[in-house]
C-alpha cells in the first residue's frame, strides 16, 4: 500500500489500525445501528459501505442506517439492492432506495434534519453502534477532520461505541480548518448556541473523540458525486426576477437592508437558479446561512455579491468542483461548515433572521406546501431541512414552476395531497407566473392572491371556480371536501389533472 497517507494520520499509534475496506466492513453485525457521514451527496464514507454491500451477497445482514442527508456514489441504491437496509433515517434522494421505501421494503423515518442527533443524544432513538466517517486527516489527539460535509458526523462519532474512519486521499488537505464543530450543551442547563452571525466560529476545527474509539482506518480515493443541478432556464429566471423585485420593494420600504438578511436556499435546480438571480440584482455584501453550498454560492462570491457562506456541506457540479477545489484558498476564509443541528437550529435561524428559499412539489390555494409526497403517498426525497428554516425564518419563501409533466399537472391545487409546511409557516409563494405575499392575510384573502399571481393561465378559471363554490358553502378556510383532491384523483386515473 502507498504509504503517502501516513502524514494524514498524525496520531502515530493509530497508523497501526489501517485495514482494508473488507476488514472494516467485517466489524458490522446484523441488527446494528450505523451512523455514517454524508450530506447531500458530499463527504460520505465510500469504501466501507460498498464493501458491506458486497459482503451481504454471501453473508446477509440488516442494519439501520443514519446519515446527515442523501448519499452520493449510488450508495443508497447499492445498499438497498443488496438488502442491507432495514431502516433509513433521516433523508434520501436515490430513486432505487425510494422504490424500496414506497414498496414497504425499507422503513424510512423522514425527519427535520436538525432533530436526528437531538433524539439520539436523549435516547429517543436507538443508540449508534458504529460510526463510519470520511476524513481528510486525523489529528495528533485523535480528532477527525471531516471532508466536504459535516452533517451529523460529529455526534455520530461522539455517541457511537466505535468509529471507522475513511481517510480520502483525493479530498483536498486545504479543507482542514474549514470546519466548526460545536455540540449543544445538555438539558436542563443548556446554554444558548453562541452563533450570532454567519461568520461566527464557536467550536473545534475537528471532531473531538478519544483515539481509542477508532477501531479501524480505511484509505480511500473516490471523489464525491457531482451535483445534478441544471442551469437556469426561462422559467426559473422569471421566478428569480419576481423574488428580486419583491425584495427590492422590501428594501425600499425599510423592511430590509440592501445587504438583505442571511440567505438560505434548499438543494436543487430551482433553488440554485433562484440564487443565481442575485448576481444581477442590486443587493450587495450578501451572506448565507444554509445547509448546502451549491454552485450559485461560489458564483455569487466570484461576482463580488456574496462575502461569506456558512453551511453543512459543499455539493457542486463537476466543472464547478474542479474550479473551486483548484483555487480553494481563494474561498476558504469566506466559508465555514458546521454540524447540521447547528446550521439548521431553530434558535440560530430565528436569531439571524434568515430569508429562507425552499422548493415545493405543490401548494394549495391557502398556502399549505407539500414538498415530499407525490399524490399524497409516494415518498420523493424527504422534508430535509426546509421545515427547520421555514418555521423560524424572517421570511419563508417557497418556489416552484406552476406546471409539471408537460402541463398535465398544476403545481397549485385546491388542497395539497400531503402537508409538510402548513399555511402558518409560509410567507411568500413564487412561480414563473408571479409572487404571492401571504403575510397578514386571512385564508380567503390568501386564496385570491395565490390564484391571481401563481396559477398558470390555463388552470386559473378552474381553480377560481372551485374557490368561489367553496366560499358559497362557507367556512374560515372554504373547501368542497368531495372535490378537494379530485384533481389528484383524476391524475391517478387518467395521467392528467385536466377535466375529462
Amino acid at each position: 500500500m502507498d504509504r503517502d497517507y501516513l502524514h494524514r494520520i498524525r496520531h502515530a499509534a493509530l497508523r497501526e489500525r489501517v485495514v482494508s475496506a473488507d476488514q472494516a466492513a467485517g466489524l458490522i453485525r446484523d441488527g446494528m445501528v450505523l451512523g455514517m457521514s454524508g450530506f447531500t451527496r458530499a463527504g460520505e464514507a465510500k469504501a466501507v459501505p460498498m464493501a458491506l454491500a458486497q459482503r451481504a451477497k454471501h453473508d446477509p445482514l440488516k442494519v439501520t442506517l443514519m446519515t446527515g442527508a442523501s448519499l452520493g456514489n449510488d450508495l443508497d441504491k447499492t445498499l438497498a439492492e443488496a438488502g442491507v437496509l432495514s431502516r433509513r433515517i433521516p433523508f434520501m434522494s436515490d430513486p432505487g432506495l425510494r422504490a424500496a421505501i414506497n414498496a414497504g421494503k425499507v422503513m424510512y423515518i423522514d425527519q427535520h434534519l436538525s432533530e436526528t442527533v437531538e433524539q439520539l443524544r436523549t435516547r429517543q432513538l436507538p443508540a449508534v453502534d458504529l460510526a463510519i466517517i470520511e476524513a481528510v486527516a486525523i489529528t495528533e489527539t485523535g480528532g477527525i477532520v471531516p471532508t466536504t460535509s459535516v452533517g451529523n458526523s460529529a455526534s455520530f462519532a461522539i455517541l457511537a461505541e466505535k468509529v471507522i474512519v475513511e481517510i480520502n486521499l483525493n479530498q483536498s488537505e486545504h479543507l482542514q480548518g474549514l470546519h466548526d464543530i460545536y455540540i449543544p450543551t445538555y438539558w436542563p442547563t443548556r446554554i444558548p448556541i453562541p452563533v450570532v452571525t454567519p461568520e461566527s466560529r464557536v467550536g473545534f476545527p475537528f471532531i473531538p473523540i478519544p483515539p481509542e474509539k477508532i477501531a479501524a482506518i480505511v484509505i480511500s480515493e473516490k471523489l464525491d458525486s457531482s451535483s445534478t443541478v441544471t442551469l437556469p432556464d426561462a422559467e426559473t429566471r422569471m421566478i428569480a426576477g419576481h423574488l428580486t423585485e419583491f425584495l427590492k420593494n422590501e428594501v425600499s420600504r425599510g423592511r430590509l437592508p440592501a445587504t438583505l438578511h442571511p440567505l438560505q436556499a434548499g438543494i436543487g435546480s430551482i433553488a440554485n437558479a433562484v440564487m443565481h438571480g442575485f448576481i444581477d440584482s442590486p443587493f450587495h455584501d450578501l451572506t448565507m446561512y444554509s445547509e448546502v453550498l451549491q454552485d450559485s454560492t461560489f458564483d455569487l462570491m466570484d461576482a463580488g455579491k456574496m462575502v461569506f457562506a456558512s453551511g453543512s456541506s459543499i455539493t457542486l457540479s463537476a466543472p464547478k468542483y474542479a474550479d473551486v477545489m483548484g483555487r480553494f484558498q481563494d474561498f476558504k476564509s469566506k466559508l465555514v461548515l458546521r454540524p447540521q443541528e447547528i446550521s439548521n437550529h431553530p434558535e440560530v435561524v430565528r436569531r439571524l433572521g434568515l430569508i429562507a428559499i425552499n422548493t415545493a412539489l405543490e401548494f394549495d390555494i391557502y398556502g399549505n406546501v407539500n414538498s415530499t409526497h407525490v399524490m399524497g403517498t409516494q415518498m420523493m426525497n424527504g422534508i430535509g431541512g426546509s421545515g427547520d428554516f421555514a418555521r423560524n425564518a424572517y421570511l419563508s419563501v417557497f418556489v416552484t414552476k406552476s406546471l409539471a409533466k408537460g402541463g398535465r399537472v398544476s403545481s397549485v391545487v385546491p388542497m395539497v395531497s400531503h402537508v409538510d409546511h402548513t399555511e402558518h409557516d409560509v410567507d411568500i409563494l413564487v412561480t414563473e407566473q408571479g409572487l404571492a405575499d401571504l403575510r397578514g392575510l386571512a385564508p380567503r384573502e390568501r386564496a385570491r392572491v395565490i390564484i391571481a399571481n401563481c396559477v398558470a393561465p390555463e388552470w386559473r378559471d378552474a381553480i377560481a371556480d372551485y374557490h368561489d363554490r367553496a366560499v358559497l358553502r362557507g367556512g374560515h378556510t372554504p373547501h368542497l371536501l368531495e372535490e378537494a383532491l379530485s384533481w389528484h384523483d383524476r391524475l391517478r386515473r387518467t395521467g392528467s389533472m385536466r377535466a375529462e
